[in-house]
């Protein structure tokens, strides 16, 4: 039965030649620390299979970056919709905030139920 497996002998014993798959330094954002303490806590088993495979910090930072450009994008669209504009923003600024702080929060628990707390 061949594995597919190369060895290197040192001495008298043979070590498998083995590398991990990605070595690649990842940045990981809040919303891939909140999608990891999700897989820890609510999906054990996915996270030991993306932590044994090598793959648990490549998914964070897509999760993490899907989640920004997400975010983005719905706070400009729903700003848009809901005519919160630069001409607002001259004319009254606190009411912009408190659309904007608004626009914000909604759009981030739209974010968060569709990709940070879903797999």
């Amino acid at each position: 039965m061949d594995l597919g497996l190369t060895y290197t002998k040192i001495g008298d014993y043979y070590y498998p030649n083995i590398t991990p798959p990605d070595t690649t330094k990842y940045h990981i954002g809040r919303y891939g620390r909140m999608h990891l303490r999700y897989l820890k806590e609510h999906r054990p088993v996915i996270w030991g299979q993306l932590s044994l495979s090598g793959e648990l910090s490549k998914h964070l930072h897509e999760i993490d970056t899907a989640c920004n450009e997400q975010m983005e994008y719905l706070i400009k669209e729903i700003a848009k919709r809901e005519g919160v504009t630069e001409a607002l923003k001259a004319a009254s600024p606190m009411t912009w905030v408190g659309y904007m702080n608004n626009i914000h929060h909604r759009a981030e628990e739209i974010v968060l139920h569709d990709l940070v707390y879903a797999y």
